[in-house]
């Protein structure tokens, strides 16, 4: 199978994404340098190509999301195949958080098909490979405190600032 990645600056900061010719299949949170992103994204470049041309629409979206354009991800190709059925449930209940609102672990966990697992949906959100296209800064407590975000607690300045871009539009 082909993969390609491409990393590129927003106004975030820098951000990776590794596709296939089915979809995407990861992307990174803004990170301070590229050498970060390509970590980040780990075995998924091991073999691939980098050929920002052929993420162009993808990195194009990305970019005009962290600008604060109104951008949505729903219909955007992935290929998640590999991973189990209920991270793929909770990715895709995910992707129906409408731009600009929120949804707790419990309603996910819901739409996922395993309404007593909020904590797995939870874990669901910590292995999203796909952050921004699978929006996971849209899930919140119940009490609608943030909780854990690109690698623990470490980034929840970011999950907040992502909720307020999106809230201004």
């Amino acid at each position: 199978m082909d993969r390609f990645h491409d990393v590129f600056l927003t106004r975030f900061g820098w951000v990776g994404v590794v596709s296939s010719r089915m979809g995407v299949r990861r992307t990174t949170l803004p990170q301070m340098a590229p050498a970060d992103c390509m970590s980040l994204m780990g075995r998924e470049v091991d073999g691939s190509n980098e050929s920002p041309a052929d993420v162009a629409a993808l990195r194009e979206r990305i970019a005009a999301y962290f600008e604060g354009e109104r951008v949505g991800f729903e219909d955007e190709a992935v290929d998640v195949g590999d991973a189990s059925s209920f991270l793929r449930a909770s990715w895709e209940a995910c992707l129906s958080i409408p731009y600009g609102e929120t949804r707790t672990y419990k309603w996910l966990a819901e739409q996922a098909g395993r309404p007593r697992a909020p904590r797995a949906a939870g874990q669901a959100m910590a292995r999203n490979r796909l952050p921004i296209v699978v929006p996971c800064h849209r899930v919140v407590a119940s009490d609608g405190r943030l909780h854990g975000f690109g690698r623990g607690a470490s980034q929840l300045d970011l999950k907040q600032r992502l909720i307020e871009l999106e809230a201004s539009r």
